[in-house]
């Protein structure tokens, strides 16, 4: 066997090596996105709680908590829509607790129709769970407060201009007779998993390469025997 077969033979294995590996680590990543999935539904759908003394978001996101008060009629509205509705608004409000603090409260979806609707100060106790959503990044437009344009839930930002703590309760249920919003209570459907099915794909890739390296050494074997018999 010649130097061409043995390097192209090293060359498939690496080839072959690093598919497996791609694949291999997909799997993991699948076990570990499925475990952070079951953790963060643990913590969505547990009983809610008190609002911490202080809130934290490395240590409380998503924690349920439970909190009455008031809304007190102030409110941004933020770019959002809906499949099978269209264009609307998630409407992010200031909440004063009995206790005095204010906090954010993303109260749900609003269709564009109804934006103008009164959105009144109104007693209610709440049930949601804290959450800090990545919303922002270097595409996303700057708000227009003017216009009333806010194109994502940031989470600091909106709380400087609601006069609140840097904390959004996404709301789950609330008391009031007639929300003027739909709670949209967080969950998981909408987390991305497609581990597995990249893990197929280096698996599938990793095949077709051991294919196409075991035509190609049987080829190079062939041609080696014919030129030994015209030689």
């Amino acid at each position: 066997m010649t130097l061409r077969f043995w390097l192209s033979g090293l060359f498939a294995l690496l080839g072959l090596a690093l598919l497996l590996g791609l694949g291999s680590w997909q799997i993991q990543r699948m076990g570990w996105k499925q475990g952070l999935l079951a953790e963060m539904d643990a913590r969505l759908l547990s009983p809610p709680v008190a609002l911490p003394a202080s809130i934290e978001p490395a240590r409380d996101a998503f924690l349920a908590v439970r909190a009455r008060g008031r809304f007190t009629g102030e409110d941004r509205l933020v770019m959002a829509s809906r499949k099978g509705v269209g264009a609307g608004w998630l409407v992010i409000a200031a909440f004063e607790t009995a206790e005095g603090r204010r906090l954010l409260v993303d109260r749900g979806f609003l269709p564009d129709a109804a934006r103008d609707r009164p959105r009144p100060a109104i007693p209610a106790e709440i049930v949601g769970n804290l959450h800090w959503p990545d919303e922002v990044d270097r595409f996303t437009p700057a708000p227009d407060p003017a216009r009333g344009l806010w194109f994502a839930r940031d989470v600091p930002v909106l709380a400087t201009e609601l006069g609140t703590e840097p904390a959004l309760i996404v709301l789950r249920s609330t008391s009031e007779p007639a929300p003027p919003a739909r709670p949209t209570p967080l969950d998981t459907a909408h987390v991305p998993d497609n581990h597995l099915n990249y893990a197929l794909t280096w698996f599938s890739l990793a095949a077709i390469w051991a294919g196409m390296t075991a035509v190609l050494l049987w080829r190079i074997r062939r041609q080696q025997a014919q030129d030994k018999t015209s030689a």
